[in-house]
């Protein structure tokens, strides 16, 4: 079957099928992606024609590549003196950027920068961890550099990525599948990190899978992905519809791409966030109702108080105000933002106003003392505080540091 990337998340969980042979129209609400990548080719190789099929579609897209690909071999002998020198890097940088540009891309970072490092730490920069050929194909060298990506602690790396996720609000992150492609250390802590840190924070995370049930035509845009694969002239050959890498024969430059969602290591309730028009409309009616009871409530008991010691102790004050907060508190937390909240708090406080009024006898429920004040101006300084409280991120940094267990591809 043959779907579109840009629905990857309303894909999962409502499993619609778009078809690729006629392009539905661009949604209201576009899809954000973040393609989280080694070194630079890599992103173009593996999902250039994905993520120029998202450009064309209007969707924000992200390319975050961990390194520079400083310990590449280099092709072509005119410039084979760049191998092994600090001069590839800037190269394969340049390389990158004019392959973003064919692409499309507006937004790519390299991990360590700025916009994609944790909290405020200094920029890093991550390297080249350089691999060999073994037994059991690539695997990682006997001494790693200092500064390369797998020497980092794996927190480090996971930590920057989701700070890239804090920043651009992705609906799906997508990365290596468990082993790397062919087994690179660098794809293989790459995808690792990513996908802790889209388990952090809570973003849906694919895979690239050569037989994964998602499958993007990519042949519309295979010019501009050819073009993309020529701009890397230090690490790819392209003759015609193939190319090839200095490790391996010439290959045929994919016009379809493949990706499999990934289990979550923890399954988690649906969220809030993902339930219908009417859920919304329905909590907030009822919040409205409860929270108008509840200051009704609060009106008529207010000024209960007990005695102790012959001093008056103002408990209904005390407990009307504490059932407000813990309403207010747990309307956010329960319903993740405030809307629920904002209509439990106009029920209350309209409640607490309406009853404020003199009656038909000309008596009042609140009468003008310390405790009267308290609740009429108590009930709304305590929901503009917890309602203009800022918002909890997900991003839960002593999260980030063990890696993910590797698990099975989502069925669809």
């Amino acid at each position: 079957m043959l779907v579109r990337l840009t629905l990857l998340s309303r894909l999962y969980r409502a499993r619609h099928i778009l078809s690729t042979v006629e392009t539905p129209p661009i949604l209201s609400e576009l899809e954000r992606i973040l393609f989280v990548h080694a070194h630079p080719d890599d992103e173009t190789i593996a999902t250039g024609g994905t993520i120029a099929t998202l450009v064309d579609r209007g969707s924000a897209v992200t390319v975050l590549t961990c390194t520079r690909g400083e310990l590449g071999e280099v092709i072509p002998e005119d410039i084979r003196q760049l191998e092994g020198s600090k001069r590839l890097a800037a190269y394969r940088a340049r390389e990158l950027s004019a392959a973003m540009g064919i692409l499309g891309v507006r937004d790519h970072r390299f991990l360590g920068d700025a916009g994609a490092r944790w909290g405020t730490l200094p920029p890093r920069k991550y390297t080249d961890s350089g691999m060999q050929w073994g037994s059991a194909g690539a695997e990682a060298t006997e001494h790693l550099p200092e500064d390369s990506l797998c020497a980092a602690p794996f927190g480090d790396v996971a930590a920057d990525i989701a700070a890239v996720i804090e920043a651009t609000k992705p609906t799906a992150v997508i990365s290596y599948d468990a082993r790397g492609g062919y087994g690179h250390p660098d794809h293989i802590r790459a995808r690792e990190a990513a996908q802790r840190a889209a388990e952090v924070m809570e973003v849906p995370f694919f895979e690239i899978d050569e037989k994964g049930d998602i499958e993007i035509d990519v042949a519309p845009v295979i010019a501009r992905k050819t073009a993309a694969l020529t701009a890397y002239r230090s690490q790819v050959t392209v003759d015609g519809d193939r190319f090839a890498l200095s490790s391996g024969p010439a290959r045929p430059i994919a016009t379809v791409e493949r990706f499999s969602r990934v289990h979550d290591q923890q399954p988690r309730a649906s969220a809030w966030s993902e339930q219908g028009f009417g859920a919304v409309i329905l909590a907030c009616v009822l919040a409205l109702v409860i929270g108008a009871g509840v200051g009704a409530i609060a009106t008529v008991d207010h000024q209960f108080s007990v005695p102790a010691f012959g001093v008056p102790l103002p408990i209904g004050i005390v407990v009307s105000l504490l059932i407000a907060a813990l309403i207010f508190v747990g309307a956010r937390l329960a319903f993740e933002g405030r809307i629920v909240g904002v209509f439990a708090a106009i029920g209350m406080i309209g409640a607490i106003g309406v009853l404020s009024l003199a009656g038909s006898g000309g008596g009042l429920l609140v009468p003008a003392n310390p405790v009267g004040y308290l609740l009429v101006y108590g009930t709304p300084a305590i929901a503009i505080v917890v309602l203009a409280w800022p918002a909890r991120g997900p991003f839960r940094r002593d999260r980030l540091v063990t890696a993910p267990t590797r698990r099975e591809p989502e069925a669809s």
